[in-house]
């Protein structure tokens, strides 16, 4: 299983220097390269079909990744004017022109309906002025972990680096990351041994009905406290908001403003990211299955409770149990969210109808039992989990007018 892991770096004031100019040279040839290969498309695009053309012109080549870097970064090296691209490692500036291919086969594979979910937009062109940058670092670029615990980045220094936990393998890949609020990150990409990651078997299954007053009620009775950490934080966001509003545009004092914006935001984020790890790893290991709705998370944000929605994080959280599920050898699984986990009776399997929002508790009509609709929802997860895994599990039943297997009878 490919994993990431992210950790805290700290460069020195010539180091960070360093890092904006490789940034930089990035930018500038993901901006050379997009402007190349847009115009052409564009080009081809007037044409229109070849047996029925709109407009006369001649059909053009879309230009390769080879012939890209040879001249934007290798011939372009050798010219007064792009001598300065020399400040960043031709790893990173190759790696910049694969990621805008990938940019660009996930823009055409998601009008074609090959790559499934909502469309994609075609790349866009880079800013100096992006409050995040990133240079991947690839094993071309000779990168590596010194003795003492840094980490050594052609054409930017020995980093000193926050280390959290031990990498399980050797990273392929290393990426400094400079987030919006100015501080920057390494992440590596690693190959983690699925046998050493797998818990040992466990009794018991947890079924999940995410909701806003309560973050989640669990199936076996208790709920998981919402913390609401952007609603705690809006006076100081307000606070910080204004500060920056009340700045001239185009300032050193607005840049400043906006940075304390971003810290302000960015300690939400992370308090949020910090929450749903400590849950999703505390599900994962005390139980063996783990099931929860497919919720529409991007629908629902757009109504009336949508800061709400986003202040929990439910698709995040669902993201993080997907995959600590998959590495430690759980199972996880989405209830459809169209089941009506709030309509049946947990207990006798009556479908009640219906029932608005402001009714939390309700009386079964078929077998009288009383019932907290969050607690019944998750139940019912819990139900619908188990049959959707053994349904899964079962061969396939063969459909009428099959024939018969040799060893029926």
């Amino acid at each position: 299983m490919r994993l990431h892991f992210n950790f805290r770096v700290y460069p020195t004031p010539s180091q960070a220097l360093n890092a904006r100019r490789v940034f930089g040279c990035k930018r500038a040839v993901w901006n050379e390269a997009l402007a190349r290969i847009a115009a052409v498309k564009a080009s081809n695009k007037l044409l229109g079909n070849p047996t029925n053309r709109i407009a006369e012109g001649p059909w053009m080549q879309i230009p390769k990744n080879p012939d890209l870097a040879k001249e934007l970064i290798t011939s372009a090296k050798k010219t007064p004017e792009r001598a300065w691209l020399s400040d960043a490692p031709v790893g990173v500036l190759q790696q910049t022109l694969r990621d805008l291919d990938k940019a660009w086969a996930a823009h055409e594979d998601s009008k074609t309906g090959r790559r499934a979910g909502p469309k994609v937009e075609p790349p866009r062109f880079k800013s100096k002025k992006d409050t995040r940058q990133t240079a991947r670092f690839t094993r071309s670029d000779r990168w590596s972990i010194t003795t003492d615990g840094k980490l050594r980045l052609p054409k930017i220094g020995d980093l000193r680096v926050k280390w959290t936990r031990d990498l399980p393998s050797e990273p392929s890949s290393a990426t400094l990351v400079k987030d919006s609020s100015g501080r920057y990150f390494a992440s590596f990409v690693v190959e983690s041994d699925p046998a050493t990651d797998i818990l040992p078997p466990t009794d018991g299954d947890q079924g999940l009905d995410l909701g806003l007053t309560r973050f989640a009620a669990l199936a076996d009775g208790t709920h998981i406290h919402s913390p609401k950490y952007l609603r705690r934080a809006e006076k100081k966001l307000k606070k910080r908001q204004q500060e920056l509003s009340r700045k001239q545009k185009g300032s050193k004092n607005r840049d400043k403003a906006r940075v304390k914006v971003a810290r302000a935001h960015a300690e939400v984020a992370d308090a949020r990211r910090n929450f749903h790890h400590q849950w999703s790893h505390k599900l994962t290991s005390e139980n063996q299955a783990v099931y929860a709705e497919n919720l529409n998370a991007r629908g629902l944000a757009r109504g009336l409770h949508a800061k709400s929605l986003h202040d929990a994080g439910w698709a995040q959280f669902l993201i993080f149990l997907d995959y600590k599920a998959a590495r430690r050898g759980r199972t996880f699984a989405k209830v459809d969210r169209y089941f009506p986990s709030s309509q049946i009776c947990s207990t006798c399997g009556f479908r009640d109808g219906p029932k608005p929002l402001h009714v939390r508790t309700w009386t079964c009509s078929e077998c009288g039992a009383v019932h907290d609709r969050d607690w019944n929802a998750g139940k019912n997860v819990r139900y619908e989990g188990r049959r959707l895994t053994v349904a899964a599990k079962a061969p396939p039943t063969p459909g009428p007018g099959a024939p018969e297997s040799k060893h029926s009878g």
